[in-house]
């Protein structure tokens, strides 16, 4: 593995979250079950989620770090956006766009079309423009080349959607949770301390199982992860879809 934290490289799949733990949280077990298929995998954070109520932008890139090496990933950065304030505007996209042009990834994975949190759907929406201005030749970021990925998904979050469809990853559950408890100041709370969140206690881990069980279940299968695409996904062979 040649993981780098802050450098880039040229990836298969690029997967985007707003806030540090978004990718652990919802398609960890897609990145490994491709890393094991011999795919290069890279991870950008928008943010450093610095308005979590617990931790500090300083402790959540270590553990993001953390988590990065338990996922073998190729590479991961942070855009250092401002979490919370950050805007689906020109600006932004750009950003977005031009990491797309230098990893040049096949399929990008963003965050829930709806939830919660609202971070989330205005980040769904924001790399969803950057996907598509990304490939236009007449937008000049820093001299980078147009380029567009093939496919952009979106891993499903805390709201439940229907899926468009599901990702088996019932070998890659224990690894996954590994990767979240690398965040332990959002996940390893003592019942004792006096600041708790609506993801700090046991309860939020066994939802996270609880949800890769119903999405598995929907497919025959004893874990899965969900997603979602703005477009019809199409075959040439039905075998595919099995």
């Amino acid at each position: 593995m040649r993981l780098v934290y802050g450098q880039l490289f040229e990836v298969d799949i690029l997967a985007i979250g707003v806030h540090p733990d978004d990718i652990e949280l919802s398609c960890a077990g897609t990145l490994l079950s491709h890393k094991a298929k011999g795919m290069t995998v890279g991870v950008a954070d928008l943010t450093q989620g610095e308005l979590g109520s617990r931790g500090s932008a300083h402790i959540r890139l270590k553990e993001s770090a953390k988590a990065a090496e338990i996922l073998g990933l190729d590479f991961r950065v942070n855009l250092r956006m401002k979490d919370g304030y950050f805007k689906n505007d020109e600006r932004h996209m750009l950003r977005v766009a031009k990491l797309i042009r230098q990893c040049k990834p096949k399929i990008i994975l963003a965050n829930a079309i709806d939830d919660r949190h609202p971070d989330h759907g205005r980040a769904s929406e924001l790399v969803r423009q950057a996907f598509f201005y990304s490939g236009l030749r007449r937008i000049n970021i820093d001299g980078t080349a147009p380029y567009r990925a093939k496919a952009l998904y979106h891993y499903i979050q805390d709201k439940h959607l229907t899926p468009d469809f599901c990702i088996d990853v019932g070998g890659y559950v224990d690894t996954k949770f590994k990767a979240i408890k690398a965040f332990d100041t959002q996940f390893n709370v003592d019942e004792n301390e006096s600041v708790h969140t609506p993801v700090s206690s046991k309860s939020f881990i066994d939802f996270i199982d609880s949800k890769m069980r119903v999405f598995g279940r929907s497919i025959g299968v004893d874990y899965a992860e969900g997603f979602n695409a703005h477009r019809t996904i199409g075959t040439d062979n039905l075998t595919n879809l099995l």
